[in-house]
């Protein structure tokens, strides 16, 4: 399960894929990072056979995000068409919402994460704010 931010980028991670599909094996890129990293996952998803899924975090923030650049109908990922990635990022909605916290997400860090407290950070937008 690479995570395309972790893993290289998409040329290393379609060799990833590569190596496991020599094995039999299939590939569900994880995510991570959020909606342009959604963009890249789906084009790496419709480039290689062996792909078993494609994550998503869907919230109106990400679709707003990425100007609805991503569709997901029935449960299939529709690819975008565009060039590049396909995706338009709304640059003004991501300057509105910065990132204010102390620490990343997935962030390397000497102290467990404590998985019971509150969600302070939902989908990668502020909780309460999706516009």
């Amino acid at each position: 399960q690479p995570a395309l931010g972790r893993s290289g980028g998409i040329w290393e991670t379609k060799k990833i894929a590569a190596l496991a599909e020599a094995h039999n094996a299939q590939i569900a890129p994880h995510l991570y990072a959020g909606p342009v990293e959604w963009a890249a996952n789906v084009h790496l998803a419709v480039s290689i056979p062996n792909i078993l899924m494609a994550e998503t975090i869907e919230t109106p923030f990400h679709r707003a995000l990425i100007k609805n650049g991503i569709t997901v109908d029935g449960g299939h990922i529709n690819a975008p068409q565009a060039p590049g990635l396909g995706i338009e990022v709304d640059e003004d909605l991501a300057r509105a919402h910065p990132w204010t916290g102390d620490g990343l997400h997935l962030q390397m860090q000497e102290d467990p994460i404590d998985h019971t407290g509150p969600n302070l950070f939902e989908g990668g937008a502020p909780v309460g704010k999706s516009d």
